[in-house]
């Protein structure tokens, strides 16, 4: 069979799986009774919730007798390990870009590991339909992007489709406004080039760029197949970190639509599956042949943000969870360290920590989501990055981020960047109300940034960050600007106290949960650390005068998420993470031994 294989790239919502799920949909992929959802790449719960990939996965249509394969890749740069590590395994990328936004960071950013790559690059303008798309000036923004990015002559002259993939059309034509995904597919069949296949009898390579799981055969080795074809049962060779290993390859499996499906013989250029190498990991090479050797392994951008993990260690602890312990935490991020080639884990100071290092704060905190849907039960610490040195100097990750704000809170966020490090490189108001700013700042100015942002703008700011590069370090940060209302002792909460402490400062607790003392249950209005009794209740007596008692009224407290919660912590505060509750405390629990830590460090 002939192939083709494709890779879909773009930003964040700009609608690149609803564009797969509209191919699928007009190659046939689906059964006349299947049910099928929207956004169907989007496997896990996570991705469904938040409307973006976080893993990379592929899929196969046949379209006029060529089986396409499509990798479907993630969009968020602190997602970029998954789009390094698939590139290999395709010739071409489609460049979705949204016909109103235009090229964002995270187009910058997997356009240019695409461009790295040496990939054909071809270009979807999609939503061409919104009533605000500016189709030509995106255009023309993508061909300064390109040049931006040094491309070569020919990747300037890519081709272009337009579509409306919630619609279900495209077309060659920028005004269209019905059909169907035959124009994307003709494009892709005529530019995308076809896998170069090898001599007869080459040698077959298989170099590892993702992983999956079968609960009847075990672990599942996937990648593209290159310089020969590979039968099943046949004799290869392992090409590990440690060394190598003689294997069998008991099944083979290619991909049909959604689903993996069996073969005997699998052809250069495809996109498999093998199983029946226990241990095998992101990385290695499979080889089988005359003459079998290790492919490079992969190498993808170091990390740059990393959070301290350990037990929870709260009067609270094991009331929700299953996974309790240090053994359990370090085996389950080990597990993820064997897919997941862009996360690092160091020991920390005790047995029972670790530190987690990754790509930037969403991508730690959807693992800790992970972890905790799973039943496991843990506290961590406030985003810290990492520094190294280089030629005597100390060097820290710095951040290009677009925010895209209303006009009358340019001021605010100008000052608040400014505190932050920040370096304005580009300031453009739209003429309708809206303003971007572009800065290049420290990766330590951006954490707790986003949630004040929001809070500053009435929500209707946007913000995108990319990956900038290794700068000189700068001066201290200033920390958080407003203290903690902290538990002073245990108990469950009472309307009566929490009434009385709202003018101190904003609540995250509601009546008659419980607390601890050291749990933090409010942000004071002050900088400072409040000590508050919140399980006070009121006296109750035979005596009442009219007029005298007061309604009880309660400010509906904050709802907690984990990446807020993260970004708020100050370097002495953990965030409780158990299935089923999110609470956020002191390390040192009690008041008289955290004061006495506070005079030993002054």
């Amino acid at each position: 069979m002939v192939f083709r294989n494709l890779a879909i790239i773009a930003h964040v919502d700009h609608g690149k799986t609803t564009l797969v799920d509209g191919l699928l949909r007009q190659c046939k992929a689906f059964s006349d009774h299947a049910r099928v959802v929207d956004r169907v790449m989007d496997s896990m719960d996570l991705e469904r919730e938040r409307g973006i990939t976080i893993a990379s996965k592929n899929t196969a249509v046949v379209y006029e007798g060529v089986k396409i394969n499509i990798v479907d890749t993630p969009g968020h740069a602190d997602f970029g390990g998954e789009v390094e590590r698939v590139l290999s395994m395709v010739d071409a990328a489609l460049l979705v870009v949204d016909a109103s936004e235009g090229p964002l960071p995270q187009t910058r950013f997997v356009l240019r590991k695409a461009m790295a790559e040496k990939l054909m690059v071809m270009v979807c303008i999609n939503k061409i339909d919104r009533p605000d798309a500016r189709i030509s000036e995106v255009l023309n923004e993508l061909y300064d992007l390109f040049i931006d990015l040094d491309a070569e002559e020919d990747q300037l002259e890519f081709p272009i489709v337009y579509a409306s993939a919630k619609n279900g059309f495209s077309s060659l034509e920028p005004d269209a406004t019905e059909g169907d995904f035959r124009p994307i597919l003709d494009l892709i069949l005529e530019h995308v080039p076809e896998p170069k296949r090898s001599p007869e009898g080459g040698t077959a390579h298989l170099l590892v760029t993702n992983l999956d799981y079968d609960p009847y055969v075990g672990r599942l080795a996937l990648g593209r197949l290159l310089g020969g074809d590979l039968t099943r049962n046949t004799e290869a060779i392992w090409f590990h970190e440690d060394g190598q290993k003689k294997v069998r390859l008991p099944k083979i499996y290619t991909w049909n639509g959604l689903s993996r499906a069996e073969t005997d013989h699998a052809t250069e250029g495809d996109i498999v599956a093998v199983s029946g190498i226990e241990g095998i990991t992101v990385g290695d090479t499979i080889s089988a042949g005359a003459d079998p050797s290790a492919l490079e392994r992969l190498r993808v951008d170091e990390p740059t943000i990393g959070v301290t993990i350990t037990i929870n260690s709260s009067p609270m602890s094991g009331k929700d969870g299953k996974f309790l312990t240090s053994r359990q935490i370090r085996d389950r991020l080990d597990k993820e360290l064997l897919q997941n080639v862009s996360l690092k884990i160091e020991e920390a100071d005790s047995r029972e920590t670790f530190k987690l290092y990754g790509r930037g704060e969403l991508q730690l905190a959807i693992l800790i989501e992970q972890m905790r849907r799973e039943g496991f039960e843990l506290s961590a610490s406030r985003p810290e990055v990492l520094f190294k040195e280089e030629d005597g100097q100390t060097l820290e990750p710095w951040e290009e981020v677009t925010l895209d704000v209303p006009d009358e809170h340019v001021g605010g966020m100008t000052q608040n960047l400014a505190g932050r490090k920040g370096q304005m490189l580009n300031l453009v108001p739209d003429g309708n109300g809206r303003t971007q700013m572009i800065y290049r700042i420290p990766s330590r100015g951006l954490i707790g940034f986003r949630g004040q942002m929001l809070t500053e703008s009435r929500g209707q700011g946007i913000m995108n960050t990319l990956f900038d590069g290794w700068h000189a370090k700068v001066a201290e940060m200033p920390r958080r600007a407003r203290g903690a209302l902290v538990a002073d002792r245990a108990g469950k909460a009472t309307a009566y106290s929490l009434f009385h402490l709202q003018p101190r400062g904003e609540m995250f607790i509601h009546p008659g949960d419980e607390v601890y003392e050291g749990m933090i249950i409010g942000k004071h209005i002050r900088t400072n650390d409040l000590n508050v009794n919140v399980v006070r209740g009121k006296k109750l007596d035979n005596f009442r005068a009219s007029g005298s008692d007061e309604k009880t009224i309660l400010t509906p407290p904050k709802q907690l998420t984990l990446e807020w919660a993260l970004e708020f912590i100050d370097i002495d505060e953990w965030v409780e993470v158990t299935p089923n509750n999110l609470r956020l405390r002191k390390r040192v629990l009690a008041a008289n031994q955290r004061t006495i830590v506070r005079r030993a460090e002054d």
